[in-house]
């Protein structure tokens, strides 16, 4: 009877871990619930109006997708350049690495022009501090559960898809350590 508990228990145990733990199949959908996670996040510490609404998400989700594609190139450049640091191309991959960074830095202030088009300093600010909040807080709750954690998604686990405050490969306007957090 004592086997059959603790087989039980086992299987039981192997189950929850193996459903926190997201598999590749699930990491779009766990993506879209991150982003869905986040809009929500942010649309409730700005507060905008209807009006504000319909101007700004347009704006951010394009924003979102280009920091989509800048991250995923920083990342690459980054990781060529860990593997070629010792090599002959170790110049050519470190000036692919700059530019890679340059990018998200250029897009951060482009979204920040574009923001203040529609949305008035304030709400701008809302949503820098937001947006880095956000992305502390699911990296806190990774942390605390290892499912995206190192070895799983690159060398920082999971978070939201961009942000103004970050040293990562998207850039910022706030700390970080300036080495890549793979989020995707």
């Amino acid at each position: 009877m004592k086997k059959i508990i603790s087989l039980l228990c086992a299987i039981a145990l192997v189950s929850v871990v193996a459903y926190a733990q997201p598999q590749k199949g699930n990491d779009d959908a766990w993506r879209e619930r991150v982003k869905i996670e986040q809009i929500s996040y942010i649309s409730a510490e700005l507060g905008l109006t209807a009006e504000q609404s319909q101007a700004f998400w347009p704006v951010w989700n394009d924003v979102h997708e280009k920091r989509q594609e800048t991250f995923k190139a920083s990342v690459e450049a980054f990781k060529a350049l860990q593997e070629g640091v010792n090599g002959p191309d170790a110049a050519k991959l470190l000036d692919a690495y700059v530019k890679a960074k340059a990018a998200v830095n250029d897009l951060n202030a482009e979204a920040l022009e574009r923001f203040g088009k529609v949305l008035p300093a304030e709400k701008v600010a809302k949503l820098i501090v937001a947006e880095e909040t956000f992305r502390r807080n699911q990296i806190g709750k990774l942390g605390g559960k290892g499912g995206h954690g190192k070895g799983g998604h690159g060398q920082g686990g999971h978070g939201h898809q961009g942000g103004f405050g970050q040293g990562g490969p998207r850039g910022g306007f706030g700390g970080g350590n300036n080495m890549p957090q793979d989020y995707d």
